[in-house]
């Protein structure tokens, strides 16, 4: 299985993200923390210092760190980027997921 997959649009975004910044970044950090009503939430940052602890791999020509705490809760996941009308932003497609919260904030495994 593998750590993590990332679509097209994804990747397009993430790259754009990185150019926006205005600053050197080594890539992004995916992780999760305690959040919402279901326990856990998504959490995504650039990185500028890298943990020795992250696991990090490059997908499409984007260099991603994961939260060595994080890497059982989102394994074999999937990240899309969705645009919509009123809002946008990254979407996990989780298989470790076993039930989310009815806003959409935070899941459990």
């Amino acid at each position: 299985m593998a750590i993590l997959s990332i679509t097209d649009k994804a990747a397009e975004h993430m790259k754009t993200l990185l150019k926006r910044r205005g600053k050197p970044s080594l890539g992004l950090r995916f992780g999760t923390e305690q959040k919402g009503c279901s326990g856990l939430g998504y959490v995504v940052d650039f990185v500028d210092d890298p943990d020795p602890e992250d696991e990090v791999i490059e997908i499409k020509g984007v260099c991603i760190y994961i939260e060595r705490a994080s890497l059982v809760n989102i394994m074999g996941s999937k990240i899309d980027y969705e645009e919509g009308n009123f809002s946008s932003g990254f979407v996990f497609i989780n298989p470790n997921e076993k039930s989310r919260c009815g806003c959409g904030e935070s899941f459990n495994v």
